[in-house]
This record gives structure tokens, sequence and C-alpha cells, in this order.
């Protein structure tokens, strides 16, 4: 007998290991911190007591979801176990706009479920480069998630996430820091550890100094040959110049696509999204 449901945490635990098996590179408290921002989001396609599938439908707010973690055993793909967890799911984002990033060659799957293509994202990786850190930008550490970078995130994030913010700037191995000049906040970025190396995300900034000040910022303390990975948005020219700039390359691309009207995000300074799971 197959069954859909909400997750349980070892649930939880598990599809995390599939989406390392995947090549995806979980963040080591991605699940922690995702889960605090809809404890109902992640759903499990069970039969006999076993997972089979997994996904997660995350609600942001009463107008915004992101889906992610779609991932179905290997020895269970062509059953169409995915597609009735896919159902199950999307369900309980109601009449919500859904955002995700999928696979490029999944594309027309997902536009038969109603979503279409806004942009790509790329994933850029190597060992951690060398970056000057520019004159003129002040680097802060941030520990919570006060007005101004609320004020900034709502520019590249169609959601007011405070609950998520909380849980991602404590969570243990997070780093996070603001670029500031003339007294004003003019960008942020975090950094996380993950099963291989550490990914940036969220990077928002101004212009392409201080996104450089904030990869300098983050990543010069790591031990030299450290992996890092970065996801771009490839409309932001700057940010996809900055990457091969510092001699990282494309590893992963991703497919960014919404289920209703696409939210309006200013791509200029969006140089890096938070995940490819959340959004």
């Amino acid at each position: 007998m197959y069954e859909t449901g909400v997750m349980t945490a070892d649930e939880r635990a598990q599809a995390a290991d599939w989406a390392a098996r995947e090549g995806w590179n979980p963040g080591a408290q991605d699940m922690a911190c995702f889960q605090v921002v809809d404890p109902d989001g992640f759903w499990a396609g069970r039969r006999d007591g076993r997972m089979q599938a997994a996904i997660s439908v995350v609600n942001y707010d009463a107008r915004f979801a992101f889906l992610g973690f779609y991932i179905v055993r290997p020895e269970a793909r062509g059953q169409g176990l995915g597609y009735q967890l896919w159902q199950a799911a999307l369900a309980h984002a109601g009449d919500r706009v859904v955002g995700l990033d999928g696979v490029v060659d999944q594309q027309d799957n997902y536009r038969t479920s109603g979503f279409d293509l806004a942009f790509r994202n790329i994933r850029f990786g190597g060992a951690r480069p060398e970056i000057a850190l520019p004159g003129g930008v002040e680097l802060q550490p941030v520990t919570a998630p006060d007005a101004a970078l609320q004020a900034m995130d709502a520019r590249v994030f169609p959601a007011v996430r405070t609950a998520f913010w909380q849980a991602w700037l404590s969570a243990p191995g997070h780093r996070a820091m603001r670029a500031v000049q003339d007294g004003r906040m003019v960008g942020f970025a975090t950094r996380r550890p993950c099963r291989d190396g550490y990914k940036i995300g969220p990077l928002v900034a101004r212009d392409v100094q201080v996104a450089q000040a904030l990869l300098a910022g983050l990543l010069t303390d790591l031990p030299a040959g450290t992996p890092v990975f970065w996801d771009v948005p490839e409309p932001n020219a700057a940010a996809v110049g900055l990457a091969r700039d510092l001699g990282l390359t494309p590893v992963f691309e991703t497919a960014r696509m919404y289920r209703g009207p696409a939210p309006l995000l200013d791509l200029d300074v969006l140089y890096g999204v938070t995940s490819f799971e959340l959004g």
C-alpha cells in the first residue's frame, strides 16, 4: 500500500542523505532551518512503511511557496510514486504561487504541472579562490535579521522570511556578514558548511565591488583548497563574470520556474540565491 504524508524527523534526515547521493550537496543544517519555515512542508511517499519518495513544498506565507527535495528512490522510479506525492504535496500550497529550481531536462514535465521558466541558475564551484578585499567597504557580522537586512531581502525574495532568517543566522557553522558604505547597508551574504565544502548564499549586493568584498570576508579564512560553491542567477551578468574571474567553474544548473505569476525580483542585486531547495 502506498500512502503520502508529512515526513517524520528521521525521514527528513533520510531525504537529506538522498539529496547528497544525488550530488546536490545539502548544507549540514539545511533541514533544520527549512523545517522551521513550515513544519508541514516536507512530505514522504511510503510503501509498507518505508519512504519511497520525498518532496518539500514549504509555505512562506499566504501567497508564496517553494518546492524542493523532489527525489524518488532509484529502485522505485518509473512507477508513478513520485507524481502521486507531487500532487499531494502541491495541494498543501493551495492557490499560492509556487517556485522551484529544477534540473533543466525536467522542464517539460514541470510545464505540464503549470510551471513556467523564469531564468536559469548556475552553480559555480572550485577551490577557495584568492580574493582581494576592495577598499571603501566595511564588513560587519550579522547575527539577527534586523530591519535593514529584511528590507534588502525583500528586493530579492517575494515573502517575509523572519523565521527562516532567525534559524539561518543562528545555525551551527553558519557565518553571515553585511557590507556597509557611508553608514548604509549595501549588501549581505552567508556561508554554510555542506557535505562537501561550503556554499555561499544568499549573496545580495548593490554592485560587483560589494559582492567581491562579501566573498572576501566570508572565504579568506578557509584553508587553501577548500571546495566552495555559489549559486548564481544567470541574468546577473556581473555575478557570472565575477564567478569566472575568481576561477570558479559551472558544475550544475537549474531552471527557476513558477506556477503562477513570477515574482518581481531585483536580479541586478541578487548575486547568489539562498538554495535550490528553498528559493
